[in-house]
């Protein structure tokens, strides 16, 4: 990765699984009350099974853009938003990481920024890599580009 290149990340396939396996188990639980209670059930857990294909669908479709002017953010699969942030705002970063995502050698990074409108950005389930220091370069670098001194 060099300095102009433009990073494009979205999150891992992993990620949205265990994002929609609690509404899968949920889908599988109904199919068995079905099995055993009542047929009426299916019609439960098909809706649930079609939440969580949304969800799965949902996740997958976050697209992170990161170039040497901007972060780029955009979601939705019947709507769009896009959302830009200028990469001199940038503050602070985050990196959490739950037991499940550290095994998985995913992490979520958040981003804090000084615009109104995205006060934080927030990468879910992305791999773990050392993007936070290519954001930091970058960061520095439009700062300079743009004559901005951060006053504490």
């Amino acid at each position: 990765m060099t300095q102009n290149d433009d990073i494009l990340l979205k999150p891992a396939r992993l990620y949205t699984f265990l994002k929609a396996l609690p509404l899968m188990v949920l889908a599988i639980a109904f199919l068995f009350l079905a099995w055993t209670l009542s047929p009426y059930f299916i019609l439960f857990s098909l809706a649930v099974c079609g939440g969580a294909w949304y969800r799965l669908l949902y996740i997958r479709s976050f697209r992170y853009l990161i170039t040497t002017e901007y972060i780029q953010i955009s979601q939705g699969i019947f709507f769009k938003r896009v959302d830009q942030v200028e990469m001199f705002r940038v503050k602070d970063y985050i990196i959490t990481q739950s037991f499940v995502l550290l095994v998985c050698k995913l992490m979520c990074l958040t981003l804090k920024t000084t615009d109104v409108e995205n006060q934080t950005v927030l990468f879910q389930g992305i791999p773990e890599s050392a993007i936070t220091d290519t954001i930091r370069e970058r960061v520095q670098q439009a700062r300079h580009n743009n004559n901005i001194y951060e006053l504490n």
